[in-house]
């Protein structure tokens, strides 16, 4: 009987192993919507910023305005926790935030905006010629709404984060309200020798 309860244990054994080993030889699945193939990313150069300049660090991309109510400063508060819990791989990640809004969003303002958040973040703007092409190149949705409000009017836009891996390729997007675990599990990925 003993015999048989360490053999049946033992191949017991083999088989979680073998599961395991299993489960371990899966490829990694991004968690982001993915661009499959990779698309070289679009370029960017703005005051005294360009993307082509960011090889070798994965680049995490937004496209907001300084007086977005909501949508823009919450996402740029899952930046900050982004590179906060990456610690000392946080120097090979840039966050960029693009402005959808070059009527109020000077060089000044937007990065004294972004600043705010993380000094490591960039807030970049331009002119409005100097934008349109890169907004219709990533597919930025935007619109002026005037209003009553405080700020004179609303932009509306879209709200996705833009992965781009280190060597300059779009490789996922990724919704508002998208978990931060999922944007940090997807940079250390590709953070990865």
């Amino acid at each position: 009987m003993r015999k048989y309860a360490f053999w049946l244990g033992l191949g017991v054994f083999i088989a979680l192993l073998a599961v395991a080993g299993l489960a371990l030889a899966q490829p990694y699945r991004m968690r982001g919507s993915i661009i499959d193939p990779p698309q070289p990313a679009p370029a960017i150069a703005l005051n005294g910023f360009d993307l082509s300049t960011q090889r070798g660090k994965v680049v995490l991309l937004f496209f907001g305005y300084t007086t977005c109510p909501d949508v823009c400063p919450a996402t740029l508060g899952e930046m900050k926790q982004v590179l906060q819990r990456l610690g000392t791989q946080a120097q090979n990640v840039q966050v960029v935030f693009v402005t959808v809004d070059p009527q109020r969003d000077t060089p000044e303002k937007i990065q004294k905006y972004t600043t705010a958040f993380d000094p490591r973040i960039v807030g970049v703007t331009g002119t409005e010629e100097d934008l349109q092409p890169i907004w219709q190149a990533y597919g930025v949705y935007r619109e002026i709404r005037q209003g009553g409000t405080a700020a004179g009017y609303l932009v509306d836009h879209s709200a996705r984060v833009y992965l781009i891996d280190p060597e300059g390729f779009l490789r996922a997007t990724y919704p508002f309200g998208t978990p931060v675990e999922d944007l940090l599990s997807d940079v250390r990925f590709l953070l990865k020798p």
